[in-house]
C-alpha cells in the first residue's frame, strides 16, 4: 500500500500534536499547600484572569476545582466555568515552574504573582521573579524555542527532584549562564536601550502563529 507523502505529513503533526497536549496536562506541575487545596496550583491565582483582566489576581476558595490532578482557584463562578470549558487554553505553560528555569531544564520557582507572569503568543508563561522574566525576554524567542524543547524530552512526567539535581549538578545544558552573567547582559542592554522589552514600555507580542 502506497502512502500518500502528504497524508504522512498530517498523521505525523497530529502525533506531535497529541504529545504536546499530553505533556501539558502530564505534569509536573509546581503547587503549593494552603487550607482545603493540598496541591493548589499559581499559588492561588486566577488562571483565568490573567487573560481576561490583565492581571494576577487572587483566586477565591468557594471557587475551586481540580484539573489534571491538581487545584485550581477562580476569582469568579465565571471564570471558573470559562475554565472547565478550555483548560488548555488557560493552564501555564511547563506546569507552572520558572520558564526561565525550564530554558535550562531545572523546573523550580513560579507563581505568577505581579509583574512574574506574561502571555505571549497567546499562552501564559510564570517566572521566578522579576529578574528571571527579565532575563528571559533577553530573547524571547529563542529561550522558548529551547525550553519547550526541554519540557518535551526529558521535563514532563519527570521526577522534579532528580530532574533538577541532574541539571544543576551533574550536566548542565550547553548554553546554560549563571545569574550573575544573566544579570550584567541585561544591565549592559538597558543602559545601551537595547533590551527587547526596556523596562516601562509596553511589551510588543508578535502575532499568534
Amino acid at each position: 500500500m502506497r502512502i500518500d507523502r502528504r497524508q504522512f505529513g498530517v498523521v505525523l503533526a497530529g502525533v506531535a500534536s497529541s504529545a504536546s497536549v499530553w505533556a501539558q496536562q502530564a505534569g509536573p506541575f509546581r503547587t503549593m499547600t494552603a487550607p482545603g487545596a493540598e496541591r493548589l496550583m499559581l499559588e492561588g491565582h486566577d488562571a483565568v484572569a490573567y487573560f481576561t483582566q490583565g492581571a494576577a489576581m487572587k483566586g477565591d476558595p468557594a471557587f475551586q476545582l481540580e484539573h489534571a490532578s491538581v487545584q485550581w482557584r477562580f476569582a469568579s463562578a465565571g471564570n471558573m466555568v470559562e475554565f472547565q470549558r478550555e483548560p488548555l487554553r488557560y493552564m501555564p505553560q511547563f506546569g507552572g515552574y520558572c520558564s526561565n528555569g525550564i530554558n535550562y531544564a531545572v523546573p523550580g520557582g513560579g507563581g505568577g504573582g505581579p509583574d512574574t507572569w506574561r502571555i505571549y503568543r497567546g499562552r501564559l508563561y510564570v517566572f521566578g521573579g522579576q529578574s528571571a522574566r527579565d532575563h528571559f525576554e533577553m530573547d524571547t524567542e529563542l529561550n522558548l524555542q529551547r525550553a519547550h524543547e526541554y519540557w518535551d524530552a526529558e521535563v514532563a512526567g519527570s521526577n522534579v527532584p532528580i530532574q533538577r539535581l541532574t541539571r544543576t549538578v551533574f550536566s548542565r545544558v550547553p548554553h546554560y549562564q549563571s545569574d550573575a552573567a544573566l544579570q550584567a547582559q541585561w544591565e549592559a542592554k538597558r543602559a545601551a536601550g537595547t533590551l527587547a522589552v526596556m523596562p516601562g514600555a509596553p511589551q510588543v507580542v508578535p502575532a499568534q502563529r
